[in-house]
């Protein structure tokens, strides 16, 4: 086992220094959480992320008197069995100049099981000799509903007389004579996410799309479409990609991938399903349907799932004279790829990666296109990205939910702190691709308080491009730039910008993003519900990102939107918080 430098003091293995720390954990917690542990566990500047163990919430606390009361709450929910975990061994790395170890540990309470993450750093002054940099407490399972998977896989075979398979599911599906518990709006990552973790826990769940078919939110958009995010990050829940698939997965392949998935799990969907109203009154939700077959249903779940992705309703800016416009003009989800525009004009307005993907679809296709900034744009390069992936999600890595485990028990907001001098390294990884850019004027920032792609995803749902190709084109003139000047109109012919010059267009695609779900919220459930929500999207004041994937505000509605990787971890927890409400294992008072 690898030993630790204790900067001259004794030799200790990882996994007796994190025994000691967890052993005086427990004993901590068996004296209910007296918050003068907390000295001696934490640093001072130490941090305790829990995802519904001590809380029943996604919760971050940090510094002592945060910690303490997160600590008296974990004991509350009476923890016993705390210890480390036999199936991860501790491990050593360094924190700066400070010999540092990673642990896994174990605990249950009354109702559930569930994992711990502890990273500890040498503290000669501490008690122990080691002080907590960061806890992750999170709920793995509840007891008594634990999910049919591995050893509790369900038998399958069916006897005489029973049911056939296919009777089975076929009922299941239709709802002829029962009223889902919980209904999912949208069958992309998020709603197939959710309804795969309800599944498994056994809650009645039904999906409904709009579209014709599983996976058509991905099957219809722009040609040129990949996901941007390495395979082994983009893993669905229980069914991970095979070994032979693409790192970087085209979206044809990946819609097909996700149909397959709603069967292989046994998803209820009900495709060409579309919500054309709805309402919570009296503590009830309703939820009216159109079938594609024109019949129209009242759905009445306890729970309601918003799974329309952070790609919501369109953001359609106001651009004086693009009534007048005498060519195609629309937004990118409207728009379906650069094949039948070879030989003409094409003006892309928006530079994150929709932005990009369009203009490099256009000039792959022949097109004459220009992209227009707006403002300016964190770009990273693949080989930067695939070094921020790896260890934890790359060939060789963890198992996924084990990979998963582990980034989560980063709190967002120590991640975004870190991150500043992450983005600063991946600037000089990137250095000849962004002077390349700054030489042909294209405006490059380090994200949001620059700190990356991922805060500007968490802030804005986007102003990033992550780099598959434009941006040498753009170095190279191939796609031209526009973007010294602010847009004045759109002219009969194209766009003319605030210094008088004017570009040419027989098509004007606006990639500038989507409204946030609450506005789709407001579409379908009206202003009642809407203005019960929460923010979505940006930081709460604790570092966790506003009410996704946990209370909005509204009883009874949630909200899932993400990446593939945000939608597999996150509904996980989700999924448990519906059901121990279902359960009565919380109250729907505490839930808020």
């Amino acid at each position: 086992m690898t030993q630790l430098d204790l900067l001259g003091q004794e030799r200790s293995a990882p996994d007796e220094v994190a025994a000691t720390w967890i052993a005086a954990l427990a004993d901590a917690l068996a004296e209910g959480g007296a918050p003068d542990a907390i000295a001696s566990l934490f640093e001072a500047d130490g941090w305790w992320r829990d995802l519904l163990a001590a809380t029943w919430d996604l919760r971050t606390a940090h510094e002592p008197a945060r910690l303490g009361e997160m600590l008296g709450a974990f004991a509350a929910a009476g923890p016993t069995g705390v210890a480390p975990d036999p199936r991860h061994p501790a491990s050593a790395f360094r924190r700066g100049e400070q010999d540092a170890v990673l642990a896994h540990w174990i605990f249950e309470t009354p109702a559930a099981r569930g994992r711990g993450v502890v990273r500890l750093v040498r503290d000669d002054d501490a008690p122990l000799g080691w002080r907590a940099w960061t806890v992750l407490t999170a709920l793995l399972e509840l007891k008594g509903h634990e999910e049919p998977r591995g050893e509790r896989r369900p038998w399958g075979a069916t006897g005489a007389g029973e049911r056939t398979w296919g009777q089975r599911r076929a009922a299941e599906i239709a709802f002829a004579d029962r009223e889902p518990e919980v209904v999912v709006i949208g069958g992309g990552q998020a709603g197939l996410s959710i309804a795969a973790r309800l599944r498994m826990l056994g809650v009645d769940t039904l999906v409904v799309e709009r579209n014709p078919r599983v996976g058509d939110n991905w099957r219809n958009r722009y040609d040129y479409l990949s996901l941007h995010d390495p395979v082994w990050y983009d893993h669905l829940p229980y069914l991970d990609y095979p070994s032979t698939w693409p790192v970087f997965t085209p979206k044809d392949k990946l819609a097909g991938w996700m149909e397959a998935y709603a069967e292989f799990l046994e998803l209820n969907v009900w495709t060409g399903t579309e919500v054309v109203g709805g309402g919570y009154d009296d503590e009830q939700w309703s939820v009216v349907v159109r079938r594609a077959d024109g019949n129209e249903r009242t759905l009445r779940p306890q729970h309601v799932v918003l799974a329309t992705g952070l790609s919501g309703l369109p953001r359609i800016p106001e651009i004086p004279g693009a009534a007048d416009f005498g060519g195609v003009l629309c937004h990118s989800s409207d728009h379906t790829g650069g094949a039948d525009w070879a030989g003409r004009r094409a003006v892309v307005i928006g530079t994150g990666n929709t932005g990009h993907d369009l203009a490099q679809d256009f000039q792959a296709h022949g097109a004459d296109v220009t992209l227009v900034q707006r403002g300016s744009t964190y770009v990273i390069s693949l080989e930067a990205m695939m070094q921020r992936f790896a260890p934890l999600y790359g060939e060789g890595g963890p198992p996924v939910e084990e990979a998963d485990l582990i980034h989560a028990s980063f709190p967002f907001a120590l991640s975004s702190q870190l991150a500043e001098g992450e983005v600063r390294k991946i600037r000089e990884i990137d250095r000849e691709l962004l002077d390349g850019l700054e030489v042909a004027g294209f405006r490059t920032n380090l994200g949001v308080d620059g700190r990356g792609a991922a805060e500007s995803y968490v802030r804005r749902a986007g102003g990033y491009y992550i780099d598959i190709g434009c941006s040498q084109l753009i170095i190279d003139g191939k796609v031209k730039l526009k973007g010294d000047a602010a847009i004045e109109r759109i002219t009969p012919t194209g766009v003319r910008f605030e210094d008088g010059v004017h570009v040419d267009a027989d098509v004007i695609v606006l990639a500038t993003g989507y409204l946030d779900p609450s506005h789709t919220t407001r579409a379908l459930f009206g202003d009642a519900v809407a203005d019960r929500l929460r923010p979505v999207m940006g930081p709460d004041a604790e570092g966790e990102i506003g009410c996704l994937y946990r209370d909005s505000g509204q009883p009874g509605y949630w909200i899932m939107a993400g990446n593939f990787a945000a939608c597999r971890n996150y509904s996980k927890y989700l999924a448990l918080k519906i059901k121990a409400l279902q359960e009565g294992l919380i109250a729907p008072a505490s839930s808020a």
